[in-house]
């Protein structure tokens, strides 16, 4: 089945609901009415399509998207709020605290941080010798450092503050403060409806995450139902047309790239004339540009309203790096490229135009490696190896990158430009990434 365009006003909202997950009525009420007015076709297009639940909560003013994803993308998740901006990705032991946050919230809805960190001190003192939960001490004492304690502190404090920024609870406190201070009065309060609406997983004692080893927790807390005992059959259906057509539009609706060869058959689902025209029907149903090659998908946001990265924008001197790496690759003569290659490729430029990147006139290597992570965020490169390899992907050859050097200023004045100035760059490809 074909998936009907979707009208501009809802594929904007479907389109922010890829990345954002949630919208609300408080936060933001346009997309919130968009949303509502084509309640029923937005639902059944990310059913359809997508195999994704969009849930609509009239009186909390919620709207949740649901993603299920077995491949869950090892890059993404929430970052820390930070005062700075956003933060790097939020470690796994936060991520955990988070769940354990919203367990004692559940039981107590307005509850004060002295008592959230006792209770789930508690809650970890129990579990931590079998391995199931870290250890969260958060005093000082025989065994316990004063840094440990900090961190611990600090740690769940991570977790309030995402749990804020999703707008999951409120906190009448600065929480700064609540870090180096141990007297600090402050109450979060949360609403029951709201966190029990935040989880699309059904319980982990439902599922037997205890009989289960690690590697297949993803698939049970992905499934929509009770999962298979047998794990043949959870691998069966995902090799199967439809568990196929589903990893295939996931990546082309999430992910800036996509490889239609990455695929159980011989034959990619992406590759067959069906599913690239069903995979390019969905992603323009959600306004999104795919520029197609026989062996990659490189998926682009011109609106850039589906997408926290920017791109080949920005003038920053790792962007700037990043591209001029990507003018080199297609040239390349392996699949891989090691550090040492990037950081000759970094010195050459920096022969030709010494002002450029003088911050890292020492640190090239550090640069190659920033350069690098452009470019895996990209889904360029993919993400080194042990051996401190990264593998080229065909996406660079759907790049035009024209690296321009501005002639050096005669004289000095105050209108001249700043010496990483210099060194400007152009891309073709002008839409923002994915």
């Amino acid at each position: 089945m074909t998936p009907r365009p979707l009208d501009p006003d809802l594929s904007e909202a479907a389109r922010h609901l890829t990345v954002t997950c949630r919208i609300t009525a408080s936060e933001d009420p346009v997309r919130y009415r968009h949303v509502l007015r084509g309640r029923r076709e937005l639902t059944e297009f990310f059913r359809a399509e997508l195999g994704w639940s969009l849930h609509i909560h009239d009186v909390s003013g919620v709207v949740r998207l649901h993603k299920r994803r077995d491949d869950v993308p090892h890059d993404r998740g929430p970052h820390l709020p930070r005062r700075t901006g956003r933060g790097e990705l939020a470690p796994a032991h936060v991520l955990v605290l988070v769940a354990l946050v919203c367990e004692q919230l559940w039981r107590r809805p307005r509850i004060s941080l002295r008592e959230l960190l006792q209770s789930v001190a508690q809650v970890c003192a129990a579990e931590a010798a079998t391995g199931r939960l870290p250890t969260f001490r958060i005093v000082a004492a025989d065994g316990v450092s004063k840094r440990e304690a900090q961190t611990a502190r600090e740690n769940i404090v991570d977790a309030i503050r995402l749990l804020q920024a999703e707008g999951e609870i409120t906190v009448d406190a600065d929480l700064e403060r609540a870090v180096t201070d141990e007297d600090a009065e402050v109450f979060i309060t949360a609403d029951r409806d709201s966190l029990a609406n935040k989880f699309a997983s059904l319980s982990p004692t439902l599922l037997a995450l205890n009989d289960r080893p690690p590697e297949q927790h993803v698939e049970a807390l992905t499934a929509v139902s009770l999962p298979d005992a047998d794990p043949g059959a959870a691998a069966q259906r995902r090799a199967g047309v439809e568990g196929r057509r589903l990893t295939a539009l996931r990546r082309v609706a999430d992910d800036p790239a996509a490889d239609p060869g990455d695929d159980p058959n011989d034959v990619g689902y992406l590759a067959t004339l069906t599913g690239r025209e069903r995979a390019l029907t969905a992603a323009s149903a959600l306004g999104l540009v795919s520029t197609v090659r026989r062996d990659w998908w490189e998926i682009t946001d011109p609106a850039a309203s589906a997408t926290t990265g920017a791109f080949p924008q920005g003038r920053r001197i790792e962007r700037q790096a990043a591209l001029a790496l990507l003018a080199m690759l297609p040239e390349h003569p392996d699949r891989y490229v090691t550090v040492a290659d990037i950081t000759t490729m970094v010195e050459r430029i920096r022969a030709q135009t010494p002002r450029w990147a003088a911050g890292y006139a020492e640190r090239t290597t550090a640069l190659a490696h920033a350069a690098a992570a452009e470019l895996v965020a990209a889904g360029l490169l993919h993400a080194a190896d042990q051996d401190g390899r990264w593998q080229i992907t065909p996406g660079v050859h759907l790049w035009r990158v024209r690296v321009r050097h501005r002639e050096k200023p005669r004289t000095r004045t105050p209108a001249a430009p700043e010496p990483d100035s210099l060194f400007d760059m152009t891309t073709t490809a002008g839409e923002q990434q994915q």
